[in-house]
């Protein structure tokens, strides 16, 4: 399967994440981080009791997984709670513009074209258009102070997730049943944050069944994609591919609220494809 119907594939389930977190916002997030990526890591769970070598990977690749991972949740949830969250998330959607300027930087024989940067701009332009778009007029989240050194973290976990998906291509190749691995690390990581920092809580049979999905989804089965994804294809066109997660996600949002299309979220969707398009084709 080509490397970009794997990146679609992950993006699609990433996008599902913003409607999951509302249905699950009255969860603590370390809390539900952690329980998500813990369900994430057991379909890979079988693959270990049959051998034993799918989960074996050297410490530093183990160290880079959790590193992507768990924080790229930590910086970001710390983000949102200190800054104000439409944009602090903006903020983390550099990622893609990351992943596509430094990797002719962590990557050797990689270089960049004219064309390649445009396309990145042109993506995190139309991110920006569809995340504000969907935060005008809408309150913060109560409590949240606006302090904007928060925008520190966010930027934190942007250039994270960048160099994480780029190192994975540096280290000793691991299969991808190994992210099983990263995932159940980080999830229990997640779970000693909520044990330390946040109230313990009680979930019901609905909240464990969304607290599944996510796990299977957005938190678990998108991670081996994008793995597999990262293994078969460009990392250049893949960043510029993955702008289509915000988009996405917005418009899931709305359809799911019931709230309309809006006339920026249909400018964001062309500046968006433009730019996959324009990365495409930039051989």
């Amino acid at each position: 399967m080509p490397a970009t119907v794997y990146a679609l594939l992950a993006i699609a389930l990433w996008a599902t994440l913003a409607t999951f977190g509302t249905a699950l916002s009255h969860l603590p997030p370390f809390l539900l981080t952690g329980l998500a990526l813990i369900v994430g890591s057991v379909p890979s769970w079988p693959l270990v009791l049959r051998d034993r070598r799918a989960w074996r990977v050297p410490p530093r690749t183990l160290a880079l997984g959790v590193y992507g991972l768990f924080g790229f949740h930590f910086l970001l949830f710390i983000a949102l709670r200190h800054a104000p969250p439409v944009e602090a998330n903006l903020v983390n959607y550099l990622w893609p513009l990351l992943m596509v300027v430094l990797a002719p930087v962590l990557l050797p024989g990689v270089s960049l074209r004219p064309l390649h940067v445009v396309a990145a701009l042109l993506g995190f332009a139309g991110a920006a258009i569809a995340i504000l778009g969907a935060g005008s007029g809408s309150a913060a989240l109560p409590g949240a102070p606006a302090a904007y050194w928060g925008f520190l973290p966010a930027a934190g976990s942007a250039f994270i997730w960048a160099s994480y998906s780029l190192w994975t291509q540096r280290v000793t190749p691991f299969p991808t049943s190994a992210i099983g691995l990263f995932g159940l690390v980080s999830g229990a990581l997640s779970l000693a944050c909520h044990a330390l920092l946040e109230p313990s809580v009680a979930l019901s049979a609905k909240d464990w069944l969304l607290v599944a999905l996510c796990g299977l989804g957005p938190l678990g089965a998108a991670f081996f994609v994008w793995d597999m994804a990262l293994k078969r294809g460009d990392a250049r066109q893949i960043g510029i591919l993955s702008y289509l997660t915000p988009l996405a996600s917005t418009a899931l949002l709305l359809a799911v609220t019931g709230r309309a299309l809006t006339a920026g979220i249909a400018l964001a969707a062309a500046l968006i494809i433009s730019a996959a398009v324009m990365g495409t084709r930039a051989k």
